[in-house]
């Protein structure tokens, strides 16, 4: 049976690296792993995760992976935290019913990337690192000299566009949970 979920509380630690990727360093790294973490749920390289979910029972799906491993549990009893073993179903986790608590392992234990992952983070890096023709904060430019003119116009939402526009998302579909 499927675990009916009434509320969720998730909070997840930064991994302790991440994955490296070919001609993408630093702080350039991070922008473009913290941006395809919010995108996709599959998790590479480990962190911890905490879970607090009101749960009517069942089997229930987390939503990021993979899991590597439960490290405590509790269950909601009597006005305090009570341990709790957590054992796996075919599909995910089985919950018992009422409030509970899932600390966990999340992630790969290996930084290698898939191909797909890997060209992903370059695309998304390359088209963050792009310089625009257009000043910071500048939606349009129109230029006219004689009988010459220019016109530039850009998307003011381009940068939050940036995971759609560089061709990174369609990369990364396999990765998405709907």
């Amino acid at each position: 049976m499927k675990a009916e979920v009434s509320e969720l509380t998730q909070f997840e630690a930064s991994p302790a690296e991440y994955p490296p990727v070919e001609g993408v360093t630093d702080d350039l790294l991070a922008t473009c792993w913290q941006r395809i973490e919010h995108f996709i749920s599959h998790r590479f390289g480990s962190r911890a995760v905490v879970w607090t979910l009101t749960s009517e029972g069942g089997e229930w799906r987390p939503p990021l992976g993979p899991i590597l491993a439960v490290t405590e549990a509790f269950q909601w009893c009597d006005g305090d935290w009570q341990s709790y073993t957590i054992t796996r179903g075919p599909l995910g986790l089985l919950l018992p019913p009422g409030h509970v608590q899932i600390d966990a392992s999340v992630g790969t234990v290996s930084l290698e990337l898939p191909a797909s992952v890997e060209t992903a983070v370059q695309r998304l890096a390359a088209y963050l690192e792009a310089e625009s023709v257009l000043p910071a904060g500048v939606r349009s430019y129109r230029a006219n000299v004689g009988q010459l003119s220019e016109s530039i116009s850009a998307d003011p939402a381009h940068i939050a566009k940036a995971i759609h526009n560089s061709g990174a998302a369609d990369l990364l579909r396999k990765y998405r949970r709907a």
